[in-house]
């Protein structure tokens, strides 16, 4: 008698599946063999590669140059270094140029040629003229500007120096109290330019106290209008009611001639020394002495 095995539905769909797996196990097997087997390849491909040394255009070994052979070619590199250097160019070396003597414009000229003239020694000194300083005191010009008047007008027997002080004085007194200025007028320098106007205003005929007076006073007010510190002066403190004409009318006159001088006296530092030693001249011998 024969055995006969039943199998069941699912013992056979497990029998299946399992050879399904199987099969695919080989197949996969198989296909990463390949993929090994390439990776391998291209590996041992790139090392081959990176291990050959590339060098370019190599010499054959009976090219090669010998010793002695190397020292010529060094040789040969200097001089031609040494050649392009003394090619390069050089920076310019300073030649002196000759000094030319300088000729004077009037220098004569002979066939063309100038001739050089030889300086004559001259008996006239170069050297600048010596500063000059004179000192003086207010006290002393004032007295020098009286001393001056008085000499001037030797008709008037009886004017002093003290007057002409006096009347210098109490103009500036005056301006002061009333607040026309705010410091006084007379200094050295302003005594200075009073005599300049007094010096060509007025004449030596006067035999008029009033007429030396009134003179004398408009010379100040041109005085302290062009030398003061303040803007503008009133003229009735100068000015005499006997001679209001005159006192314009001389004004304008002394304007007009002595401007020149005026503005010279003070832009000339030795005009300005010149007339400052003129009026300290002017200091009467007899009474310097006294006061000695």
């Amino acid at each position: 008698m024969g055995t006969v095995l039943s199998i069941s539905p699912a013992t056979k769909k497990a029998s299946i599946m399992d050879a399904e797996l199987a099969k695919n196990d080989k197949s996969l097997k198989r296909h990463s063999m390949f993929v090994s087997l390439s990776w391998k390849k291209l590996v041992s491909n790139s090392a081959k590669k990176s291990a050959k040394k590339v060098t370019p255009n190599p010499l054959p070994a009976r090219d090669l140059p010998s010793g002695g052979q190397v020292a010529q070619l060094n040789s040969e590199n200097s001089r031609k270094t040494h050649q392009t250097e003394e090619r390069k160019p050089k920076a310019p070396i300073p030649v002196p140029v000759p000094t030319v003597p300088t000729l004077s414009k009037e220098a004569p000229v002979q066939n063309g040629r100038l001739v050089t003239v030889q300086k004559q020694p001259s008996s006239l000194s170069l050297v600048s003229p010596r500063r000059i300083v004179i000192q003086a005191s207010t006290g002393e010009l004032l007295r020098c500007l009286g001393d001056f008047l008085c000499r001037r007008c030797f008709k008037l027997k009886e004017l002093s120096s003290a007057e002409v002080i006096v009347w210098f004085r109490n103009i500036d007194r005056t301006l002061l109290l009333q607040g026309w200025q705010d410091q006084g007028f007379i200094t050295p320098a302003n005594l200075v330019f009073v005599y300049l106007l007094c010096e060509d205003t007025i004449a030596d005929g006067i035999d008029s106290l009033a007429e030396l007076q009134g003179t004398f006073q408009t010379c100040l007010y041109l005085a302290y209008s062009y030398m003061g510190n303040e803007i503008s002066y009133p003229y009735k403190p100068f000015m005499m009611e006997a001679n209001r004409e005159v006192f314009w009318e001389t004004s304008l006159r002394i304007v007009n001639r002595l401007s020149a001088k005026m503005l010279q006296l003070n832009a000339d530092p030795h005009f300005f020394t010149e007339v400052f030693q003129d009026l300290k001249n002017q200091r009467d011998t007899s009474e310097a002495n006294l006061d000695r």
